[in-house]
C-alpha cells in the first residue's frame, strides 16, 4: 500500500477501477454519478486514507473551493506593527475560516490600500491568481464601487460586511445606527445631558450611521447637541486621546462620552485621570466593538458588542451555498448587536 502522505486521486482511481476524472466528480458532488459508483469510489477513499488535495477537487471544474476576504491593508497592518493587534481581523478570520472548514473550503486573507492609485490592480490581480468562489469585502471595501463593479465584471459573488447600503451582493450588517441610539439611551437614562461623541473615520459609511444614531437619541429628548461635544476621530487610541484633551478644556466639560470604537475609547480613558477626571465618577464611557482590552481594562469598558464573527460566518455560508446551487447573491441580512454594561458608566454625580 502506498504511504498515506503520498496517496493521490491516481491512487484512488486505479483501486476503484474507474478514470480519476470519475472519482473527481465523487469527490466534488458533481452529475452522472451513479449510487453504486459513488459507493465504489468512496469505498477506496476510506481504504487508502486519501484527503484530497485543492487541486484535485478543482479538476471537478465548478468550483475553487476558496473564499478569498479583503480588507484594508493600512490600519491593519498599522495594528500589526504597533503591536496592538486587531481584534476585528481576528474575529473575522475565526468567524469566516470555521464555516469554510465546515464545508471543505478555504479562506484566504489579502490586504488591498484604499487610498491607492492601484486599488482596483490590486483586487484584479488576487482574484486573478487564486480564482475564488466568492468574495468577503469588509469596510470601508464593502461600499467601494470601485471593487464592487470590479467583481461583477469578473462574474464572482461578494458578500459585504457592516454595509446595508443598496447594490449588488449579499449585504450582512448590524444596524450601527440603532447601535449608537441605544448606547446613548442608556446613558440618557443614567441621567447623562452633557454627552460627548467621538466620531468613526470619515471613510466609513458606518460612521456616519452610528452618528445618526446618536443625534436621534439626543434629539428625541428635545435636548440639542453641542458643536463642541462632537469630536473627530479615525479609530484610533490617539484619537481619543486628543478628543478627551479637547473636552477638559471646555467651560462644561461632558459628564459621559460615546466613542465609536474600542482603540478611541481607551484613548478617552487614558487621557481622563491625569487630566482630572475619575471613570465613571466624573465622567462615563461607552465604547463599540467589545474587543478583549476593553474588558480588561481598569475600569472594564461598557460596549456595543459587534457580531463580527458571526457576519463572516453568514457571508461565507451564504457565498457557498450560493456557488453549489448556481445563484446570484442579492440579499440583505441583519444581525444583532449585543449592549454589554460594565463599570465604565455611573449615574452623572
Amino acid at each position: 500500500m502506498q504511504k498515506k502522505g503520498a496517496i493521490t486521486i491516481k491512487h484512488v482511481a486505479a483501486e476503484a477501477g474507474v478514470s480519476f476524472q470519475t472519482v473527481s466528480r465523487v469527490i466534488n458532488d458533481g452529475p452522472n454519478v451513479t449510487p453504486a459508483m459513488r459507493e465504489r469510489v468512496m469505498n477506496a477513499v476510506n481504504k487508502l486514507g486519501y484527503v484530497p488535495s485543492l487541486a484535485a477537487r478543482r479538476l471537478g471544474g465548478s468550483r475553487s473551493y476558496l473564499i478569498l476576504a479583503f480588507n484594508d491593508r493600512r490600519p491593519t497592518l498599522d495594528g500589526w506593527e504597533s503591536r496592538r493587534g486587531n481584534d476585528w481581523v481576528d474575529q473575522m478570520l475565526y468567524g469566516g475560516m470555521i464555516k469554510c472548514a465546515e464545508h471543505g473550503y478555504r479562506m484566504l486573507f489579502e490586504l488591498v490600500d484604499s487610498h491607492s492609485d492601484e486599488l482596483e490592480t490590486q483586487v484584479q490581480a488576487a482574484i486573478s491568481a487564486l480564482h475564488p468562489d466568492g468574495v468577503i469585502l469588509t469596510p470601508p471595501h464593502s461600499d467601494d464601487p470601485r471593487i464592487t463593479e470590479l467583481l461583477h465584471r469578473n462574474g464572482l459573488i461578494f458578500a459585504r460586511l457592516g454595509s446595508r447600503r443598496e447594490g449588488e451582493g449579499f449585504a450582512v450588517y448590524m444596524d450601527d445606527e440603532a447601535a449608537a441610539r441605544a448606547a446613548t439611551k442608556y446613558l440618557l437614562d443614567l441621567g447623562h445631558t452633557r454627552i460627548a461623541y467621538v466620531e468613526g473615520h470619515p471613510e466609513y459609511a458606518i460612521s456616519g450611521d452610528r452618528l445618526r444614531g446618536f443625534r436621534g437619541a439626543i434629539e428625541s429628548r428635545g435636548l440639542q447637541i453641542r458643536p463642541e461635544y462632537l469630536q473627530p476621530g479615525d479609530f484610533t487610541y490617539e484619537a481619543g486621546q486628543r478628543a478627551m484633551a479637547a473636552l477638559a478644556k471646555l467651560d462644561q466639560p461632558p459628564t459621559a462620552v460615546l466613542a465609536s470604537s474600542d482603540e478611541m475609547a481607551l484613548g478617552v480613558l487614558h487621557a481622563a485621570a491625569p487630566l482630572g477626571f475619575s471613570v465613571p465618577g466624573e465622567l462615563s464611557i461607552v465604547s463599540f466593538d467589545d474587543t478583549p482590552t476593553v474588558r480588561m481594562s481598569v475600569p472594564s469598558l461598557t460596549a456595543i458588542r459587534q457580531p463580527i464573527a458571526a457576519m463572516t460566518s453568514k457571508a461565507a455560508e451564504l457565498l457557498i451555498q450560493a456557488k453549489i446551487k448556481g445563484l446570484e447573491g442579492n440579499s440583505r441580512h441583519l444581525l444583532p448587536f449585543d449592549f454589554i454594561v460594565r463599570d465604565s458608566t455611573a449615574p452623572p454625580r
